[in-house]
C-alpha cells in the first residue's frame, strides 16, 4: 500500500510545536528526544524535521542517534534516496567511515555529492588508495565525475605515484572542458604534475587555464622551487606580478628560497621590499623563507635583523638559522643560538641538531657535542641518520673514531650518508683499512657511492699510505665511469707525492683536461717534502702562469729554498711577496678547557694570562723530552739565524704552547688540540716522546688528518 506523505505532512503538524518545545531540549539527550518522538507520531514525515535531528546528532557526535533514526526511516517507509546522501554525510561529519560506506553501498541511486563527500573524506584521512578505489567505482557505474571528484583525486593519484591513470583522467577533464574553464581543476592537476616531478606539464597546464588565481601559480613555483628549476620559479613569479596577480605568504615563500639557491640577492631583496608594501612582511613562512634566502646569499646580519623581527620563532625558523650560520662558518654564532632555542623551550628536530653537531665539530668542540649528544638521546633521535650522521661527524672530526663506530652501528637505517661520514672519519685518522672495509660494505648493500664516497675513500689510502690499493680503486673508479673531479685527482698527486712518485703525479695532472691551481700546488708541496727543487721551479713557473703572485706558492718556495741552504732565493722571495703586499698566515693551535677554547700562536709568549706557568711547563717537558733523545729538527726553521735561535724558534711552535699549557691545567683523559697548518717533523717527534713523558695521548688535528700520540708513537706511522 502506498503510503501518502502529505497526509503525513498535516499530522506532522500537530505535534511540531511539543516537539519543538520538548524534543529539542537541550537538557535532553539525541536519543532521548528521539524516543519521545517516537512516542508522539509513528513516522518521520518531513525532511525538515529529519535535517534537524541530524544536525543535532552531528554535534552531539552520536552515530547510534544517526541508526536510530534510519531505523525509524526504514520502519516509516521514507524513499533511501532522500535519506542516504544525508546519513552518509551526518557519518562522515561524526567520523564514523565505516557506517557512511554501509549505508552508501544500499542507496540503489548516488548522488555526485555523496560520491564526493567519501573521496573527499579518504583524501582527508591519508586514504588515498580507497580515495582512488572510490572514484573507479563511481567511473564503473557510469557516474561522470565533476570538478570536486577530479580536484580531490588528482590529489591521491600524485600521492600514489599513479602517473597513467592520472594522465587518463587529465583526458576525461579536457573532455568534460574543466580543465580550461575551471581554476580548482586546473590547480589540482598544477600540483599533481608538480608531485610527478613533470614541471613542464604543470606548466602546459596553466598556460592554457583562463582565469589564473593565485594558488595555481603559487603550486607552480612551489613545484620549480623544489625540483631546483629556481631560475624557471623567479620568472613564473614575474610574470604573475605581470598578470597582477596578487601573491601570497607561500608564493614569497618558495620564490625567496629560489633566489637564495641562486644567490640573486638582487631579485630577492626586490621581493622583500613587495613583502613589505603587500603587508606579508610579518608572516612567519615568509619571514622563515626571507631569513633563508639571506643566509645562502652569506648575508648574515640582515638575516639576522630578519629573525630579530620575529615574534615567536618555530622550530623551522630556528633550524634555519642555526644551519645557515653553521654553512656561513659563525659556528659559535650557531650554538649560541641552539642554546637560545632550548631556552625557549622549542623542542628541537634532528635537522637542527644535526647542524648544531656540525658546528661542534667544525670547530672541534668535543665536550659540547658530547652535552647535544645528551639531548639526541633525550628527544629518541639516537638511531635517527641524520642526527646520527652529525655524531659520527662530531666524533670523527674530535679525533674518537671508536665513538663515532659507535654511533653508526645503532643507525637504524645506513644510507649513503651516513656511510660517507663514518669512511671520512676512518680516512681523516688515518684508519684506512677499515675505510675500506666499510666501502666493500657499501658496494654489497647495493648502494651507488658518489663523489663524496670516492674522495674519502681515496683520502683514507692516503693517510694510511695504502698507495697501491689506492690506485687500483682509482682505476676502477675511471673504468666504471665515475666522474672524477680536480679533488679526487689532487688526493691522488698527493698520494704519489708523499710516497716519493713525482713523476706520476705530474702525468696524471697532465691527464686533467684543465688542470686547477690546487693541482699544481698539491705536486708543489710534495717537491718540498723531498727537496726537488729543479722540478718545483719548472711546476712554479706553470702556477704563476695560472695566477700570478699566488701567495701559497711562494711561500712553499721559500721554505724550499730555506730547507736547501738557498738563502739568496729565500731574500728574493720574501722580496717579491713584501712588494705584492702578501702576508704567511701565522700558525696556530687551539684548545679546549673546561667549554673554554684557549688560542695560541707561533713566537707568541706572552699574551696568555697564564704565560709564566705555560713556559716553565713547557721548560720541563722539553726537557723530559730531550732525556728520552729528542733532539730539535733545525731544517724546519725557514730562516737564516744561528742554531741557538733556530731551537729557540721551534720551542715556540703554537702546538708546543697548547699542549704545555693542557699539561699545566692537569686536563683528565685526552688531550685535544687543533692546528690551522700541517704540523711540522719537528713538533710530531716532540709530541710523540712526550705522549711518553704524560703517559696520555695527544690528539691532534692538523690541516690535513688527525694524529693520535700515544706511548710514543702516533697513528699515522709517521707517514703524513
Amino acid at each position: 500500500m502506498r503510503r501518502d506523505y502529505n497526509g503525513g505532512l498535516i499530522a506532522f503538524s500537530r505535534f511540531f510545536s511539543f516537539f519543538a518545545t520538548r524534543t529539542c531540549s537541550p537538557e535532553l539527550s539525541i536519543n532521548s528526544q528521539f524516543r519521545l518522538l517516537c512516542t508522539t507520531c509513528d513516522s518521520l514525515t518531513t525532511t525538515h524535521t529529519f535535517s534537524q535531528l541530524l544536525r543535532q546528532c552531528i554535534d552531539e557526535r552520536s552515530i547510534s542517534g544517526i541508526k536510530n533514526i534510519q531505523a525509524q526511516m526504514l520502519k516509516s517507509g521514507f524513499p533511501v534516496e532522500l535519506s542516504g546522501s544525508k546519513l552518509v554525510d551526518a557519518s562522515l561529519k561524526c567520523g564514523e567511515i565505516g557506517y557512511a560506506r554501509q549505508v552508501f553501498d544500499g542507496m540503489p541511486d548516488r548522488h555526485i555529492v555523496t560520491w564526493n563527500s567519501l573521496i573527499a573524506y579518504y583524501i582527508k584521512h591519508r586514504r588515498s588508495k580507497e580515495a582512488v578505489d572510490m572514484y573507479r567505482l563511481m567511473i564503473t557505474n557510469n557516474v561522470l565525475p565533476d570538478e570536486y571528484t577530479l580536484s580531490s583525486v588528482f590529489k591521491a593519484f600524485s600521492d600514489l605515484g599513479l602517473e597513467k591513470e592520472a594522465q587518463r583522467s587529465h583526458g576525461l577533464a579536457v573532455i568534460l572542458g574543466l580543465e580550461v574553464s575551471n581554476v580548482f581543476v586546473g590547480s589540482a592537476l598544477v600540483d599533481m604534475y608538480v608531485k610527478f616531478g613533470k614541471t613542464r606539464e604543470a606548466k602546459l597546464v596553466l598556460d592554457r587555464v583562463e582565469e589564473k588565481d593565485v594558488v595555481l601559480i603559487t603550486a607552480l613555483i612551489v613545484g620549480y622551487s623544489q625540483k631546483g628549476e629556481d631560475t624557471e620559479a623567479v620568472k613564473a613569479f614575474q610574470s604573475m606580478l605581470v598578470e597582477k596577480v596578487q601573491p601570497n605568504e607561500y608564493t614569497y615563500a618558495s620564490v625567496l628560497i629560489s633566489c637564495g639557491n641562486l644567490k640573486d640577492i638582487g631579485n630577492g631583496k626586490l621581493i622583500h621590499g613587495l613583502m613589505v608594501k603587500s603587508g606579508f612582511e610579518s608572516a612567519l613562512a615568509s619571514q622563515t623563507s626571507l631569513l633563508t634566502m639571506y643566509l645562502r646569499c652569506s648575508l648574515v646580519d640582515d638575516s639576522l635583523r630578519v629573525f630579530q623581527c620575529i615574534k615567536y620563532p618555530n622550530q623551522v625558523t630556528w633550524t634555519s638559522l642555526i644551519s645557515g650560520l653553521v654553512q656561513n662558518g659563525r659556528e659559535e654564532m650557531a650554538l649560541i643560538e641552539f642554546r637560545k632555542m632550548m631556552r625557549d623551550s622549542v623542542k628541537p628536530n634532528s635537522f637542527t641538531l644535526s647542524s648544531a653537531l656540525r658546528g661542534c665539530s667544525n670547530l672541534a668542540m668535543f665536550e659540547e657535542g658530547r652535552q647535544i649528544h645528551v639531548i639526541v638521546s633525550k628527544y629518541g633521535f639516537d638511531r635517527d641518520k641524520y642526527a646520527g650522521s652529525g655524531l659520527i661527524d662530531l666524533y670523527g672530526k674530535c679525533g674518537c673514531s671508536d665513538m663515532a663506530r659507535l654511533v653508526f652501528d645503532t643507525l637504524s637505517e645506513v644510507d649513503v650518508i651516513s656511510l660517507n661520514t663514518m669512511i671520512y672519519s676512518y680516512a681523516q685518522n688515518g684508519f684506512g683499512r677499515e675505510a675500506l672495509e666499510l666501502f666493500e660494505r657499501m658496494i654489497n648493500l647495493g648502494l651507488q657511492p658518489n663523489d663524496v664516497t670516492v674522495l674519502s675513500v681515496l683520502l683514507a689510502c692516503n693517510n694510511s699510505g695504502l698507495v697501491e690499493e689506492g690506485c687500483e680503486l682509482f682505476d676502477s673508479f675511471r673504468k666504471d665511469n665515475i666522474m672524477l673531479t680536480n679533488d679526487h685527482y689532487a688526493c691522488m698527486v698527493d698520494m704519489f707525492g708523499r710516497a716519493g712518485r713525482l713523476e706520476e703525479a705530474e702525468m696524471l695532472i697532465i691527464e686533467v683536461i684543465n688542470p686547477d691551481l690546487v693541482l699544481w700546488r698539491t705536486l708543489l708541496s710534495a717537491c718540498k717534502v723531498h727537496r726537488k727543487v729543479e722540478m718545483a721551479e719548472r711546476i712554479t713557473r706553470k702556477i704563476l702562469e695560472i695566477s700570478p703572485g699566488d701567495e701559497g706558492t711562494l711561500i712553499l718556495m721559500s721554505n724550499l729554498y730555506a730547507s736547501t741552504g738557498k738563502w739568496n732565493r729565500v731574500i728574493e722571495m720574501k722580496s717579491k711577496m713584501k712588494e705584492m703586499k702578501l702576508k704567511k698566515n701565522p700558525a696556530m693551535s687551539w684548545v679546549e678547557i673546561d667549554k673554554e677554547t684557549h688560542t695560541f700562536m707561533a713566537g707568541d709568549l706572552f699574551s696568555h694570562p697564564n704565560s709564566e706557568q705555560i713556559l716553565e711547563k713547557l721548560e720541563e717537558l722539553i726537557k723530559n723530552a730531550k732525556d728520552l733523545g729528542y733532539v730539535e729538527d733545525k731544517s724546519c726553521v725557514f730562516q737564516d739565524m744561528e742554531e741557538t735561535a733556530k731551537e729557540r724558534s721551534l720551542h715556540q711552535h703554537s702546538e708546543k704552547l697548547a699542549i704545555a699549557f693542557a699539561v699545566w691545567r692537569n686536563v683528565g683523559g685526552s688531550i685535544r688540540i687543533l692546528k690551522n697548518l700541517r704540523v711540522c717533523v719537528d713538533c710530531h717527534s716532540w709530541i710523540k716522546i712526550v705522549s711518553r713523558v704524560i703517559k696520555r695521548e695527544i690528539i691532534c688535528r692538523d690541516s690535513k688528518r688527525f694524529h693520535h700520540f700515544r706511548d710514543g708513537s702516533c697513528s699515522c706511522g709517521d707517514y703524513w
